[in-house]
C-alpha cells in the first residue's frame, strides 16, 4: 500500500510542476497570472470567470475554472494618481478524470503608485494569500490488480483508511506591475510574479511534497492601427522547477459603430503560440460592460498523436462596472 502511494506520488509530483493551474487566455485572468493585477482597471468592480478543458480526450485529464472579484478601495484617502486594490478569487483544478481535485481561495491586494501628475505611468506592487486543499477521491482510482481482459474489472486489494484523502495548506504569492500610456488610446505594460514564495508542503500518508516556487515574466500593450482598430499584444514565460511555457500572440480589436460612442461594441480576432506546444487561435466579443473570449488549443507536441491534436477548449468572461466619474485612464487589457 505504501509502495503505490510513493510511486503514485513521485508521478503525481511531476505532473503538479508541469500543470500549476494556468490559462491559455492569461490575459483575461489577471489574478492568476500576477498579485499585482488587483484593482489595475478603469472601473468600480472587475468580475472575471475562466474555464478551461485541457486535453479532452485522455479522460478529461485537466479541468481548471476561476471566478474572482476585485475593485479599488479608499480612494478619496489617497492620492488621484495612485489606486489601491483588494481582490478575491476562487478556483478549482481537477485532474485524472475528477480523481484529484485542488481548490483554492484567494485573497489579494495591490498598490498602484502614479509615477506622473495625471497617473498614466504607474508602478504597482501585489500580494497574495491562497488558502488551498487537495482532495484524492480513491473509489475514481483504479489499480494493477483489477486489470482484466475485459478492462479494470475486479475488486481492488488496495486498502484505504478513508474514501477520500485530504491535505491543506497556506501559499504565498507577490508581483511586480509598471505600466505607462501615451495617450488615452494606448497602454503598455511589463511585469513579474512569484508564486509558492513559502514551498507550501503536501502530505499524504506520510509522502511529503513541497511545491517549487513558479515565476513568470509577463509584458503586452495596445495601440491603434486605424480609426477603429487596435492591436493587442501580449507574451509570457513561465518557469517552475525546470519545467517552462513561452506563450506569445496578439488580437486585432475591430470596433462596430461609432467609435466615440461611450461604449462600443468590438469584436476580436488573433491568437497565440505556446512555443512547442500549441497553437491557440482567439475570438472575442466586447458588448457594453462585458468581454467574452474563446481560444482552442491545437496540439503540435509529441502529445498530439495521443490527443488528437486536441489541446483543449478554453472560455473567458470579464465584466467591468464603470462610474461616470471615473478617472479614465488607460489600463493592461491584454
Amino acid at each position: 500500500m505504501k509502495f503505490f502511494i510513493t510511486i503514485f506520488f513521485v508521478v503525481f509530483a511531476s505532473t503538479v510542476i508541469a500543470q500549476d493551474p494556468h490559462f491559455s487566455q492569461f490575459f483575461s485572468s489577471p489574478l492568476t497570472l500576477n498579485p499585482a493585477f488587483t484593482g489595475k482597471f478603469d472601473g468600480v468592480v472587475r468580475a472575471a470567470a475562466n474555464y478551461r478543458n485541457q486535453w479532452p480526450t485522455i479522460n478529461r485529464a485537466y479541468e481548471t475554472g476561476t471566478a474572482s472579484v476585485d475593485f479599488p478601495i479608499m480612494s478619496k484617502q489617497i492620492p488621484s494618481n495612485d489606486t489601491w486594490g483588494l481582490g478575491f478569487m476562487g478556483y478549482t483544478d481537477k485532474s485524472a478524470a475528477g480523481a484529484v481535485a485542488f481548490n483554492y481561495f484567494s485573497v489579494s491586494t495591490a498598490y498602484h503608485k502614479g509615477l506622473d501628475e495625471d497617473g498614466y505611468k504607474q508602478l504597482g506592487a501585489g500580494f497574495q494569500v491562497t488558502y488551498s486543499n487537495m482532495l484524492i477521491n480513491t473509489s475514481k482510482l483504479t489499480f494493477e490488480d483489477q486489470l482484466t481482459s475485459a478492462g479494470f474489472t475486479k475488486p481492488t486489494e488496495e486498502v484505504f483508511n478513508n474514501s477520500t484523502l485530504k491535505s491543506s495548506y497556506i501559499d504565498v504569492n507577490a508581483g511586480l506591475l509598471y505600466s505607462a500610456s501615451t495617450t488615452d488610446r494606448n497602454n503598455y505594460y511589463v511585469g513579474v510574479s512569484l508564486y509558492h514564495i513559502n514551498r507550501p508542503k503536501q502530505e499524504f500518508t506520510g509522502i511529503n511534497y513541497n511545491l517549487y516556487p513558479r515565476a513568470t515574466i509577463h509584458a503586452g500593450g495596445y495601440f491603434p492601427v486605424g480609426e477603429l482598430t487596435t492591436l493587442h499584444l501580449s507574451g509570457l514565460y513561465s518557469n517552475q522547477a525546470g519545467a517552462h511555457e513561452t506563450l506569445l500572440g496578439g488580437a486585432m480589436q475591430f470596433i462596430a459603430g461609432d467609435p466615440n460612442a461611450d461604449k462600443p461594441t468590438s469584436f476580436y480576432g488573433g491568437g497565440w503560440v505556446r512555443l512547442g506546444d500549441a497553437l491557440i487561435p482567439y475570438v472575442g466579443l466586447e458588448y457594453s460592460d462585458l468581454r467574452v473570449g474563446v481560444t482552442y488549443d491545437i496540439n503540435i507536441s509529441d502529445l498530439k498523436t495521443a490527443s488528437e491534436s486536441r489541446g483543449g477548449i478554453e472560455i473567458s468572461l470579464i465584466y467591468v462596472m464603470h462610474a461616470p466619474e471615473g478617472k479614465g485612464l488607460p489600463c493592461p487589457k491584454f
